[in-house]
C-alpha cells in the first residue's frame, strides 16, 4: 500500500487537520513542510499535472506578497508562475496531499478522505 504524502505548512490550520485526519485514519503518510524543504519546479508541475491543475489553481491571491508583487496586473505563463511560487512559497495553496498517482489539494481538510 502506498504511503501518503502531505507538502504542508505546519503551522496552517488546515494542514493540521488534515494530519489529524491521517492520524485518526491509522494510515502511513509522511509530511513534508515545504517551507524546510522546497519544492522542486519539477516536483510542483508534476503534483499540479497529477491532481489536474494549473498554478494559478493553487495561487494564493489574499496573500500580502501578491499584492505587493502586483501579480494581478500581470500577464504570467503558466511556467513562470511557478517560479514565483517557488520563490514566494506562501503563494501556495495548502495542503497537497498525493498517494500514488492521484493528488488533490485538501481544501477541505475532510476532502482528504477520497484517498485513504
Amino acid at each position: 500500500m502506498a504511503e501518503v504524502m502531505i507538502y504542508q505548512k505546519p503551522t496552517c490550520s488546515t494542514c493540521r487537520q488534515v494530519v489529524q485526519l491521517l492520524k485518526e485514519s491509522g494510515k502511513s503518510f509522511t509530511a513534508i513542510n515545504y517551507y524546510e524543504k522546497p519544492f522542486t519546479k519539477a516536483q510542483l508541475r508534476n503534483l499540479l499535472k497529477k491532481a489536474g491543475l494549473s498554478p494559478k489553481d493553487i495561487l494564493r491571491t489574499k496573500e500580502d506578497i501578491y499584492k505587493e508583487l502586483g501579480l494581478a496586473k500581470k500577464n504570467i505563463s503558466d511556467d513562470e508562475w511557478l517560479d514565483v511560487m517557488l520563490a514566494h512559497p506562501d503563494l501556495i495553496q495548502r495542503p497537497i496531499v498525493e498517494k500514488d498517482e492521484k493528488v488533490i489539494l485538501a481544501r477541505p481538510a475532510e476532502s482528504v478522505k477520497e484517498l485513504l
